[in-house]
């Protein structure tokens, strides 16, 4: 009875005999024999044992155990198919919001490319005699030439992206 509930238990904890003679600072031989009844822990043993196990000494020594039954692993494979899905959804989520960031960043680049291309670079006909107007303006002057050469970029990379993360039907 002892040696088919160590058993039992042992294999219902996912461990083997090995990882529980770790656990319990014996050799794995050890364990192998109080599962085959050619031997039988002393009492000091049987409560590591129990603690190893985390099952009640009760348990060991007389209580049946029973093997996980088909019910069981149809209830563990219910909760995984809900996991699934849950994963599922949140793949779906986060790749409708990445579309959508990718088509607000298109629709800005365009916006901006419009107003730079309606404004004529209107820094070019400012006064530069006084300092801080001709730092500003070439602070303008660095921003327009910097997005007007990244903003192709910018577009081509966001159509790709809206176009690889459009929902497929």
């Amino acid at each position: 009875m002892l040696s088919e509930n160590i058993k039992a238990i042992r294999k219902s904890k996912g461990l083997s005999q090995q990882e529980l003679a770790v656990k319990l600072n014996v050799v794995r031989q050890t364990v192998s024999k109080w599962e085959q009844g050619l031997s039988v822990p002393d009492s000091d043993m049987l409560i590591s044992l129990s603690e190893a196990l985390e099952t009640p000494v009760s348990t060991l020594l007389g209580e049946n155990v029973v093997e996980p039954q088909a019910d069981d692993l149809k209830a563990i494979s219910a909760k995984l198919e809900v996991i699934n899905l849950q994963l599922a959804q949140r793949k779906t989520t986060g790749k409708r919001i990445l579309h959508w960031t990718l088509v607000a960043v298109c629709v800005a680049t365009a916006a901006i490319l419009a107003i730079l291309f309606v404004l004529n670079s209107p820094y070019l006909r400012w006064d530069y005699s006084d300092p801080e107007t001709a730092v500003l303006g070439t602070a303008f002057h660095v921003l327009e030439w910097l997005f007007v050469r990244l903003a192709p970029f910018i577009l081509i990379g966001s159509v790709i992206g809206i176009i690889l993360t459009r929902k497929k039907e």
